[in-house]
């Protein structure tokens, strides 16, 4: 079994040394880090990943990383470039900037259970000046449909199956959103449809998965099994209700994958987003 953290650590360098700790502890073999930033410069020598962004940083100060934890896998990352339609076997195109990271997981005792780890960062983006926008916040699917169209790149075959994928991160929006107070639900509900399309299953984590807010979410139906993973600036998990972070895996592939939300208030971790714990299990593992 692959164990695999995916997390938004909002450029935090507590987030770093929880995830050494969980990786000494045996409880985590990947990260699929959100507004990562760079891992303090003590840690350096003890984590793995390659940062392969083509972009000016001068753009953008914090972005997703595919982060290796353990010597139980190797990751090889895939190089960001622009989307062409001629890509490398090393490379990914990525079309929005901080966006998008991925990598080819490979378990050291099986290589056919390889699976492509992406993690997912959908950026507020702002609506064009000459719209005189009252938008305090924006709108996120504009970025989430730009990770989808360069994850498509790994979309081979009419048959699902025949893919190994997984993809997880913080999507800055609401599942099954109803209401137009935070979310932008027509729009929303296409980041959804397009996963679906390419024939990846949703996988949550939905209750009881994780712990259920204590009131109601924002802009979601009374029954929803949305479980809270964000919390608010001047907030705390005690009082969380919103859900922002999720995970996918092709049809197939997804009947090994599991996925809850680690947002019990003693377990929440140093980040203003809760972990999602995510675990991958091998052909014949219960």
């Amino acid at each position: 079994m692959i164990k695999v953290v995916s997390w938004n650590i909002g450029k935090r360098e507590m987030p770093w040394r929880e995830l050494v700790r969980m990786a000494r502890e045996g409880d985590a073999d990947l990260a699929l880090l959100q507004e990562a930033g760079s891992p303090p410069g003590d840690l350096v020598n003890t984590i793995e990943y390659v940062d392969r962004v083509f972009w000016n940083r001068q753009l953008y100060d914090r972005w997703p990383l595919v982060v290796r934890l353990s010597d139980r896998i190797t990751v090889e990352p895939y190089r960001q470039v622009p989307p062409i339609s001629d890509l490398g076997e090393d490379a990914i195109g990525v079309s929005g900037i901080g966006t998008i990271a991925a990598g080819r997981v490979i378990p050291r005792d099986n290589e056919e259970e390889a699976f492509v780890a992406i993690s997912m960062y959908a950026r507020w983006l702002s609506p064009h000046p000459s719209t005189k926008s009252s938008w305090s916040v924006g709108y996120s699917d504009a970025s989430a449909h730009r990770i989808i169209s360069d994850l498509s790149a790994f979309i081979g075959h009419p048959d699902a199956a025949r893919h190994r994928i997984l993809a997880a991160g913080d999507l800055n929006m609401f599942y099954g959103a109803i209401g137009s107070r935070l979310s932008l639900p027509k729009r929303d509900r296409t980041v959804w449809d397009r996963m679906e399309a390419l024939g990846l299953e949703f996988l949550g984590p939905q209750a009881p998965r994780g712990r259920r807010a204590e009131t109601a979410p924002d802009d979601v139906p009374p029954d929803t099994k949305n479980v809270p993973t964000y919390y608010r600036p001047g907030s705390g998990p005690e009082t969380t209700v919103n859900q922002l972070d999720y995970a996918f895996a092709s049809h197939g592939f997804h009947g090994s994958v599991s996925v809850r939300a680690m947002n019990e208030i003693d377990e929440w971790g140093s980040s203003d987003h809760c972990r999602l714990m995510i675990e991958v299990k091998g052909r014949g593992e219960s």
